[in-house]
């Protein structure tokens, strides 16, 4: 069985609203808030994601993994859930069974819940035949702490601010004969570490939810760990007790942490994440000029796009997913499916920049998990991220796809 704990936040009493301390008329909170955290740490030993060339299953655990649930609804009851987990990706039956059992219990529909994997390679490769036992408890523990993250929410106040991490190396080098796979101190980064911040009526700090455009990969041995994204959430979890972060993965396929492959890089690599979400907050700052509160309603949207194969290759298409989730004009969040490289967020906040418009996120390895998903210009130069044949316009449709749903939500809210 996987071991799980549920930890919910957001516990007010009333006295929040009639403590004597408290202005007259305070200010009017719009928005609801709750977490929860599932621990998903495998008891028992089992095959490893990410790297092929490990046979024998993991012997031990550096670091517990973990499922962790923000769920926000605004005034008028529209929600969204943010579920994160320290898995390789989401495959397509983890999605289709924990979506279809929070509707039924909770009524969240689909489009409502983002599923986003920190892309560590250590941890469990579930998707297996010879995982079952565990991926029958991965699924309940997950529903779970969504269904305790929504009941739990409580009025919240929300804002948003970024800050920057070097972390992150692009990995495609160009030689005479292609492409390899090493540290390009020159190649395209996106080091934006956007974070959602989460405060109680009284300005607390409850949850921050944070991104970065990485590989989860500073290790490869056997052992569970979040890698560096886990300590990341485990340094700002300790250094704010009380208060729960979770890590969204960005658009990462091209990106590695450097140097690598040594655990105490890993800690370096986290505490140097940890340290960029105090920076967004400005942390010890007497007047913060970059908090930018966020403002309703809540929308969102969630449709699939066929990408198809070089028609040589005799492969069929597939549905790739895409979801937008708007906070009001203040922050638009995007999500897509599996590895996509770091074009994809650098174009997309391009695409939909506006000078008064919302801030923008975009999130990758979310909803699905079906390997690389290269940009036209990481396609036309080849290597390891171009190695899957599709047809040249594949950011084309997936771009398309972006802007559709993006403007489809604006119209709905104009009318």
């Amino acid at each position: 069985m996987v071991r799980f704990s549920l930890c919910l936040l957001f516990v007010f009493s009333h006295a929040l609203y009639t403590d004597a301390a408290e202005p007259a008329n305070p200010e009017p909170v719009e928005w609801k808030a709750g977490v929860a955290s599932a621990k998903i740490t495998p008891e028992k030993p089992l095959p490893m994601a990410g790297y092929a060339g490990r046979k024998e299953p993991a012997e031990g655990t550096e670091q517990d993994l973990y499922g962790k649930a923000l769920a926000i609804e605004d005034k008028a009851g529209n929600r969204v859930v943010f579920l994160t987990l320290d898995l390789i990706g989401v495959v397509d039956q983890l999605r289709a069974d924990v979506t279809k059992q929070v509707q039924e219990k909770y009524n969240l529909p689909p489009q409502a819940l983002l599923m986003n994997a920190s892309h560590t390679h250590c941890g469990p490769a579930y998707g297996r035949d010879d995982a079952k036992e565990y991926y029958d408890t991965l699924v309940p523990a997950l529903v779970n702490a969504i269904g305790e993250a929504i009941e739990g929410m409580q009025p919240a106040k929300l804002s948003w601010s970024a800050a920057r991490c070097s972390v992150a190396m692009n990995r495609r080098t160009p030689t005479a004969t292609g492409y390899r796979n090493h540290p390009n101190p020159n190649g395209l980064v996106d080091h934006q570490v956007p974070v959602l911040r989460v405060d109680d009526p009284k300005g607390e700090l409850k949850v921050v939810m944070f991104g970065y455009a990485c590989h989860n990969t500073t290790m490869g041995f056997r052992k569970w760990l979040g890698d560096y994204a886990g300590f990341a959430q485990e340094y700002f979890e300790k250094d704010h007790p009380g208060v729960t972060a979770l890590f969204m993965m960005g658009c990462g396929g091209d990106q590695n942490p450097y140097p690598r492959s040594e655990l105490h890089y890993a800690h370096k690599h986290g505490r140097s994440l940890a340290t960029a979400i105090e920076a967004a907050l400005e942390v010890n700052q007497r007047t913060p000029l970059h908090q930018h509160v966020l403002h309703g309603p809540l929308k969102t949207a969630y449709g699939t796009v066929q990408l198809e194969y070089l028609p040589e290759k005799n492969r069929e298409p597939w549905d790739y997913p895409v979801q937008v989730i708007q906070f009001g004009n203040d922050l638009t969040l995007v999500a897509l499916g599996t590895e996509v490289v770091v074009d994809y967020s650098l174009r997309i906040k391009q695409e939909l920049y506006e000078p008064e418009g919302p801030a923008i996120w975009v999130a990758g390895y979310s909803n699905v998990y079906s390997g690389y998903i290269p940009s036209k210009r990481v396609l036309l130069e080849g290597g390891y991220e171009a190695s899957r044949p599709y047809k040249p316009d594949v950011e084309e449709r997936i771009i398309g796809k972006v802007l559709e749903l993006n403007a489809g939500l604006q119209g709905a809210a104009a009318k």
